[in-house]
């Protein structure tokens, strides 16, 4: 017998219909049974109420719905004053059948068989038992349920009948119809209660939703179901689902309007649009927009998307991309004060100007005074073009006092970078120069190479990544030249590879290790930032920053051509009310010399806490250096490459 999902829902409202009618039709008060304070039931306002217990033997999720939704279930929890008289709760279990096989419906069994049992219900109403709670036991057999037989999706609207893709187009050209037709065909596989699936009225509600929104996010906005029909065969516990899609106009992209720009021109904004107008709508390119415009660090917020409007589907055709932005302050200025056990105490200022000289231009300039160590870095970058890529050029000069030892390193920098939420690419040149001033002699370094480097992003979070892995690769190659050595070419090479994955018991696993190698004739001399340190917060905890390394005679560093680092650590939960805040342990490993030959690791551990801010995931960690028998405190804030 074929049975209409209507009626489910019709069913599934008939309990409660049926409850407030007969509580209307019922007269309080009418029995004289008195009962001792003790007994299940009591006379409250003129009413004999009862307390009964409520059994309910049904499998697994049937049983929680039941509890859940069965008026038998719901009043059990009820005040006393609201409790049911004994003529109600008569009513209820004689209703509780229709009521539970109404609900057990919506989860697609069609032919279940529902009892009710109640004990000493009828003597407690003759008043032979007051003292005994009666029990309502409900008894179910869901029997087999029912499943999808076949699904006929259909389409209506410009989905199905593409129109031409201009105005000066009588019919669409062959190619726009072929990709229409696949994105039927995408729909129709996406759709997600296929035939042999269980049908519930959740699933049916969930898969009809989720279709609709991804067509209204492909160029659609204004799709809707023109007709739904569930058809089941309750004897053949089949289900035959019939939908039509009507997809209304695709929208085409228009012109771009933008609000709240102050001092930049419109055109920064447009050229990051990444796309042309007359273009397809579709919300990844809305939200790709927003992303650059976010990107090039000019806005506080920007928001991007088009406004359908149903009662004038001909707006279509160019739909205006409204564009709305908080421009972030022209220039900035952050003062810091610190110490540093191995270098003293610091001054700094981070000064940022994000239109120097009224140019379409950023710049940077980053101060550090020191008693030991002092620097100066400036970088100035294009605004991001269409394709997200932007100009820099960079300039740092730094000076560092060991003991009698003074060292002067400058470094110079032009190149291109993109930068996505997935992907960076940087191509640079560089030039650097080492100048080592100490009592009876002076000495220089320098090189001039041609770098390129790759970040790929695959995590759940940038901020707070529990899931996937970063890589970064550079490569370099260039020529050297020194007063104390020989000249000659050199290559160089650094990777850096993050892993994370959450573990059984609540757990959470991350991992990394970086390695690095100058390719070089030994007698070739480098400068020394070109050369390999380690240690501190990003490599080996216990140490200081980049204190382990070879060293001259003298105790200054002076690099190593090869490194390699690594970390295996271990987070969990302290406690259940704050996930947010972990326990770590963690092991490093790590160290840079002049060759493999000579490669000899350091290692540390120790134990850490973690906070997942929405800035990023805050640690603080307490690390025993083995090779120093010493603890060391760290705190940074750790993000994905």
């Amino acid at each position: 017998m074929g049975v209409a999902l209507v009626m489910v829902s019709c069913l599934s409202l008939s309990g409660c219909a049926a409850l407030q009618e007969f509580k209307q039709a019922i007269t309080p008060g009418g029995s004289a049974t008195q009962s001792s304070a003790s007994a299940p039931a009591t006379e409250v306002g003129g009413r004999l109420v009862v307390e009964y217990t409520l059994n309910i033997e049904a499998p697994g999720k049937l049983k929680e719905l039941l509890e859940e939704h069965l008026d038998l279930a719901r009043f059990r929890q009820a005040p006393e004053d609201q409790r049911l008289s004994l003529q109600e709760l008569g009513r209820l279990s004689a209703a509780a059948p229709q009521q539970a096989r109404a609900l057990l419906e919506t989860e697609g069994y069609f032919n279940a068989r529902v009892t009710v049992e109640r004990s000493d219900l009828q003597a407690i109403e003759s008043g032979q038992n007051g003292s005994e709670r009666p029990t309502v036991t409900v008894k179910v057999d869901p029997g087999p349920p029912t499943r999808v037989s076949r699904v006929e999706l259909r389409f209506a609207g410009e989905l199905l009948d593409p129109v031409a893709e201009s105005a000066g187009q009588a019919e669409p050209s062959p190619e726009f119809r072929a990709r229409v037709s696949r994105q039927r065909d995408r729909l129709s596989r996406d759709w997600a209660l296929a035939p042999g699936e269980a049908f519930t009225q959740s699933a049916w509600s969930n898969a009809k939703s989720a279709l609709l929104g991804r067509v209204r996010t492909q160029g659609y906005p204004l799709a809707r179901w023109a007709e739904t029909s569930a058809q089941v065969d309750a004897d053949a516990n089949t289900a035959e689902l019939i939908l039509t899609l009507d997809s209304g106009p695709l929208f085409r992209l228009g012109a771009i309007q933008i609000t709240g720009l102050k001092h930049h021109p419109a055109t920064v904004v447009e050229r990051l649009a990444g796309f042309q107008a007359g273009e397809a709508y579709s919300e990844r390119a809305m939200l790709d927009f927003q992303e650059r415009l976010l990107k090039t660090t000019l806005f506080d917020t920007a928001n991007v998307d088009i406004r359908p409007d149903a009662e004038n589907p001909d707006n279509a055709a160019a739909s205006p991309v409204y564009v709305q932005v908080k421009e972030s302050p022209r220039q900035q200025i952050t003062l810091s004060v610190g110490f540093d056990t191995a270098t003293g105490p610091r001054i700094g200022a981070d000064y940022i100007n994000r239109q120097p000289f009224g140019l379409s231009m950023r710049s940077r300039t980053k101060l550090k005074l020191g008693t030991r160590e002092s620097s100066a870095d400036v970088e100035l970058s294009s605004h991001p073009l269409s394709d997200m890529h932007r100009n820099l050029g960079a300039f740092f000069v730094e000076r560092l006092r060991h003991d009698d030892t003074v060292t002067l390193n400058v470094r110079a920098r032009l190149g291109r970078i993109r930068e996505t939420e997935r992907e960076d690419r940087t191509y640079y040149l560089e030039t650097l120069r080492a100048f080592e001033e100490k009592p009876g002699s002076d000495t220089h370094a320098g090189a001039v190479s041609g770098n390129a480097q790759w970040t790929w992003r695959r995590v759940d979070s940038s901020l707070r990544p529990t899931r996937g892995y970063t890589a970064s690769v550079l490569v370099g190659a260039g020529y050297a030249d020194s007063s104390t050595a020989d000249n000659g070419y050199f290559g160089r090479s650094q990777i850096k590879l993050y892993g994370y994955y959450p573990l059984p018991g609540g757990w959470y696993g991350s991992a990394r290790t970086e390695y690095g190698q100058i390719f070089a004739s030994r007698s070739v001399g480098l400068p020394e930032k070109l050369r390999f340190r380690t240690g501190g917060d990003e490599s080996v905890r216990g140490y200081g920053f980049e204190d382990l390394g070879p060293s001259d005679a003298l105790g200054n560093p002076t690099g190593g051509r090869v490194l390699w680092n690594g970390s295996v650590e271990l987070a969990h939960a302290l406690m259940p009310s704050l996930p947010d805040l972990l326990g770590a342990v963690f092991v490093d490993a790590g160290q840079a010399a002049p060759s493999w030959k000579d490669f000899k690791p350091t290692t540390s551990l120790g134990l850490g806490l973690r906070y997942r801010s929405p800035l990023g995931t805050l640690r603080l960690d307490y690390a025993r250096a083995t090779a120093l028998q010493r603890w060391r405190l760290h705190f940074s804030v750790g993000i994905a490459l």
